[in-house]
């Protein structure tokens, strides 16, 4: 009535070309408007509303740090001659939220709504100094 297991070991290999390192893109953390974002070139960023119109440019020169999976440079706080070109794609609005206050017993209910404006930005380049 036992079970009778048996172990089959298998030869491992593992291709050349799976261990070789990918080349890591260059990032960079900046800060706009009190928050700090992580970037690369290309990537698409929601920040609050920025006056410039769909289709400008804008630049961002308070980069804290950059990298490129080898080697990083950190600034104190900011890095000097790093900047970030973005792209404003579009002037978005985030989805809708309802603020309610209530007070029990009092016949105190209120009820508000909120949509926050974005911008939605491209990553264009990132200068390293």
């Amino acid at each position: 009535m036992g079970v009778k297991a048996t172990l089959e070991v298998v030869p491992f290999s593992v291709s050349v070309s799976f261990m070789k390192r990918r080349e890591d893109p260059m990032y960079a953390i900046i800060e706009d408007s009190g928050r700090q974002y992580r970037v690369e070139e290309g990537q698409m960023l929601y920040t609050e509303k920025h006056p410039q119109e769909t289709g400008e440019k804008i630049s961002f020169d308070r980069v804290l740090m950059v990298g490129n999976g080898e080697e990083i440079l950190v600034g104190r706080p900011y890095l000097s001659g790093a900047v970030v070109h973005a792209t404003v794609m579009e002037q978005v609005r985030g989805p809708k939220i309802h603020v309610i206050k209530f007070k029990p017993r009092k016949n105190y209910r209120r009820k508000i709504g909120h949509r926050q404006y974005y911008s939605a930005l491209r990553i264009d380049q990132i200068v390293c100094p």
